[in-house]
């Protein structure tokens, strides 16, 4: 009697977890940092954009990698690009993106800072294929690393739900 109680508890505890292990997937694992949640988001979009200022006028383009680098969301571009050269100028940034279905978007507004280290430009390597051969030789020096500063601001919005401010 003894085990088959046992086996009944063992049993129950069993089927329990998976329950609880699927509910974790179906409703979304609430643990994910802001910052990870928010690189999520622009790795799902697969494209996001980036708005900054060249004097008087804005400038958007499109990026294409973002990474957590030490709990910040973190871009890459070339140092002999225009848009790094306005950053200098103007580290405030915008990014925005949509998610692949389109039923929401996110805004994230701040300054960017430099954090180039060959350990982190080695992470975006690992992350975007084909990223080494673009920037190798004597263009591996002007591959640079740029993350939101602490305080920045991530909005994800949708028609259907209240506005999401996330502070990184």
């Amino acid at each position: 009697m003894k085990k088959l109680f046992c086996l009944a508890v063992v049993c129950g505890l069993f089927f329990a977890g998976i329950a609880f292990a699927a509910d974790k997937k179906i409703k979304g694992d609430n643990t994910m940092s802001n910052t990870d949640k928010v690189v999520k988001f622009l790795q799902d979009s697969k494209v996001f954009f980036i708005a900054t200022v060249d004097g008087s006028q804005p400038r958007v383009r499109p990026f294409g990698v973002a990474l957590n680098i030490d709990g910040k969301v973190s871009i890459c571009t070339g140092a002999f690009k225009n848009v790094y050269k306005q950053i200098l100028a103007n580290p405030k940034v915008e990014i925005s993106a949509i998610s692949p279905n389109g039923d929401k978007w996110i805004r994230i507004s701040g300054e960017l800072e430099n954090i180039t280290t060959e350990s982190n430009q080695q992470k975006f390597f690992a992350a975007a294929e084909g990223l080494d051969k673009l920037y190798s030789g004597d263009k591996r020096k002007d591959f640079t690393i740029l993350s939101f500063k602490s305080g920045s601001i991530a909005e994800i919005e949708s028609f259907a739900a209240p506005k999401e401010t996330i502070t990184l």
